[in-house]
């Protein structure tokens, strides 16, 4: 069976008919009783579907709701109720056919943007793709697009990324502030770090059978053995805790932060007649390594840590991984973690300062920095006694040079790419 398409996202374009007839708010009982029957025809176990709406329907009868006559309330309320039930369950309404222009004054004209203008602004889903010093790649991603085919322009987006990074020695995703999105996405990226024969992906059981999260056309040029990191908190939901899982249960990845949210069970929109929509899951995954999912109680990291602490402790390790590359290589991520390791400290710092040929050292805000001639400066840390590290490219070094004197003389500059060159300070 083809791979579903459930988007987990609340930002899907509303049609006109329904924006019309929320603008005039139903009763309560009526907005429940509509919500109720949608979970009894859409949510994938029927069993557990029939309790939920039932419940609903016995709440609302016995006036549980009828107070809450705002639509803002009531879409709160429900909410609430039924996320106890499945972490993927919200209730809201559609945007406006003609939002009110929001004034700075107040967020009351503000509507839900349409899924894919967020994802066509959003780079779809690609926040940021750098290499990190010590050649560590890092693929920030703040959603997972969805895509049909090869051609697609989410799946370009994913290719080139993965492009990017495709000579790092090591790759981290930044999933900590990635609520989710199409399972599409998700397959894709993992068949960029499996084998294409790896029975790895996610398998959903729904009313109308089951479906895989393999990917239709694997990415093309796997890398099964370069070192993978996912970082994690408790915002990580939805398609991103897939990816995740998949990788950590397949061992191709070393997961770092904090428990994620426990939304496993995708689907999608349902409008009710009165004009609210909610958002129930038409599927559920077994992931064939572990038998099981994440729904309600998150993916757990392998290495936990606050989630502000991630990447650097992810980026270590990552670096540490790297003491048996080439000599160049190892020496450059040692560096780098060197100096992601050094911590602050005191410094006198009147003995360097002065000119050294063509550059000069001064006192900043938060440290020296050194400027050569019209090149952009170095923001220098202290490592040790006259040994400082470029806090914007840790593989760089400045050590300061003293005489017997112990008057600083001269000052070298350690890059791990380049090696080493020797200035002399100038009189004042």
């Amino acid at each position: 069976m083809k791979a579903p398409v459930f988007i987990a996202a609340l930002l899907l374009a509303a049609s006109p008919a329904l924006a019309r007839q929320a603008e005039t708010p139903a009763a309560p009982r009526v907005v429940v009783g509509q919500i109720a029957a949608a979970i009894r025809d859409a949510y994938f176990d029927p069993a557990k579907a029939e309790t939920i709406a039932a419940a609903l329907e016995a709440e609302a009868a016995q006036g549980r709701y009828d107070g809450l006559t705002d639509p803002r309330d009531l879409e709160t309320a429900l909410t609430a109720r039924l996320e106890p039930y499945d972490q993927h369950f919200s209730v809201g309404r559609p945007a406006p056919s003609t939002p009110a222009a929001a004034t700075p004054a107040t967020s009351s004209g503000l509507s839900p943007v349409p899924f894919p203008v967020v994802a066509a602004r959003g780079g779809q889903g690609f926040r940021a793709v750098q290499i990190l010093p010590g050649n560590v790649g890092l693929i920030d991603m703040r959603m997972f697009s969805h895509f049909e085919g090869g051609e697609d322009l989410a799946r370009r987006q994913a290719d080139a990324a993965l492009q990017m990074v495709s000579g790092a020695d090591a790759v981290i995703f930044d999933l900590r502030n990635n609520g989710g999105g199409s399972p599409a996405m998700v397959g894709y990226l993992v068949s960029a770090f499996v084998g294409p024969d790896a029975d790895v992906y996610n398998r959903f059981h729904s009313r109308d059978g089951e479906a895989s999260e393999a990917p239709a056309q694997p990415y093309a040029a796997p890398r099964v053995d370069v070192p993978v990191y996912v970082l994690i908190s408790g915002r990580t939901g939805s398609a991103a805790e897939a990816f995740a899982y998949t990788l950590q249960a397949a061992k191709r990845a070393v997961v770092v932060g904090e428990t994620s949210g426990g939304a496993a069970n995708p689907g999608g929109p349902v409008f009710t007649p009165s004009g609210y929509r909610v958002f129930i899951s038409t599927g559920s995954p077994t992931n064939p390594l572990t038998g099981a999912n994440w729904e309600k109680v998150g993916v757990r990291p392998d290495v936990a840590v606050p989630a502000e602490d991630a990447l650097e402790t992810a980026w270590k390790a990552a670096l540490a991984a790297q003491s048996n590359a080439t000599p160049a290589a190892a020496t450059e991520a040692a560096w780098v973690r060197e100096a992601l390791d050094a911590k602050p400290a005191a410094f006198d710092a009147a003995p360097y300062l002065g000119a050294y040929g063509g550059s000069v050292v001064q006192a900043g805000d938060d440290g020296l920095t050194w400027k050569n001639e019209r090149r952009p400066a170095w923001r220098l840390r202290p490592l040790s006694p006259d040994l400082f590290f470029d806090a914007d490219e840790p593989y760089r070094r400045i050590r300061f040079v003293r005489d017997e004197a112990g008057r600083v003389t001269a000052l070298e500059v350690l890059d791990s790419q380049t090696g080493v060159s020797r200035l002399l300070r100038r009189s004042a």
